[in-house]
């Protein structure tokens, strides 16, 4: 099995009560290390995105401790990586500054990699790729019927003058959503994508008349909805939430849900045991600190067959 994946690496810099409790590789390293830790030695996962001069050799060591990933569409460039400072008022809320985002990846730094079975595009920054980049790989792939995975998260987010990111509707949402295999967000970004606000289950009659297979929402411990086409009918998928006994850091567990969920469709082919198996890798995660321990998930590896 073959992915690509798309979307910036950060530093996310977590703060509680005023003080910096740590500094660890976030953004699309979590939806990369899933699938480093759920697919299978034989596998390959090609990242492609840049990171900072600065802290380019240490993390191309980190990723050492995967077989499965091909580092070589990772590129160098001057400049800081951006580190976000995640300022948490709850377990389960933060506020977010982004200081230092990154320039988009570029298309000639992509093409190479667009011979695969899947690609995973997670809007990190908001700023991962353009529009037009997006149209570029939709032509490429389309031949072949590659599956685009498309996690919407800070596509609905802007930037203050201070760095803080602010929810507001995407332009072009049509454009970006159109002809992929599935569109992912949580319940807040559906409810801002639109300038109309338009409700969470008219926006999935307009996503899944784009051509697109699905459309997933996420809920945090209260699970997620899936609305998939039906041969033009829409049909509503809820999954229930997992309790977790002792929940620790949210951060990253939807990026999470994107790499188990990729991980499993390309095993099964299934969009219905993709969204179960992600809801469950999603509660691993949050019962993890940061990225500390995210490779706790090989628990989960698939090994050609799901987990039950």
């Amino acid at each position: 099995m073959t992915i690509t994946v798309l979307g910036h690496i950060c530093i996310d810099c977590i703060h509680e009560n005023d003080k910096v409790v740590a500094e660890n590789y976030g953004g699309i390293f979590f939806s990369l290390a899933s699938l480093a830790n759920l697919l299978g030695e034989d596998d390959r996962i090609y990242p492609v995105f840049g990171i900072g001069k600065s802290d380019y050799d240490a993390f191309i060591d980190r990723l050492k401790k995967y077989p499965n990933v091909d580092p070589s569409g990772i590129y160098k460039f001057n400049g800081p990586t951006n580190r976000i400072k995640l300022v948490y008022t709850e377990k389960e809320h933060f506020v977010e500054k982004s200081e230092h985002i990154s320039e988009p990846i570029l298309w000639k730094k992509i093409r190479p990699y667009l011979e695969t079975e899947m690609v995973l595009i997670n809007m990190i920054s908001g700023h991962d790729l353009t529009l037009e980049t997006l149209d570029e790989i939709r032509m490429e792939v389309r031949e072949n019927h590659i599956p685009i995975y498309l996690d919407v998260h800070s596509l609905t987010l802007g930037s203050n003058p201070d760095f803080t990111r602010y929810l507001r509707p995407i332009e072009e949402w049509r454009r970006w959503f159109f002809m992929l295999h599935c569109v992912k967000m949580n319940e807040e970004e559906a409810g801002i994508i639109t300038k109309e606000h338009a409700a969470e289950e008219m926006l999935a009659k307009h996503v899944l008349a784009l051509n697109t297979q699905s459309m997933i929402v996420t809920r945090g411990k209260k699970g997620c909805t899936t609305y998939i086409d039906n041969h033009k009918a829409v049909r509503t998928v809820n999954t229930p939430g997992i309790e977790i006994e002792n929940p620790v850091d949210a951060t990253g567990c939807g990026d999470v849900f994107a790499g188990a969920y990729c991980a499993n469709y390309l095993r099964t082919g299934d969009i219905e045991s993709s969204v179960e198996f992600a809801n469950r890798a999603a509660a691993v995660k949050a019962g993890i600190f940061s990225s500390v321990e995210i490779d706790k998930l090989s628990v989960l590896r698939l090994n050609g067959v799901v987990k039950k």
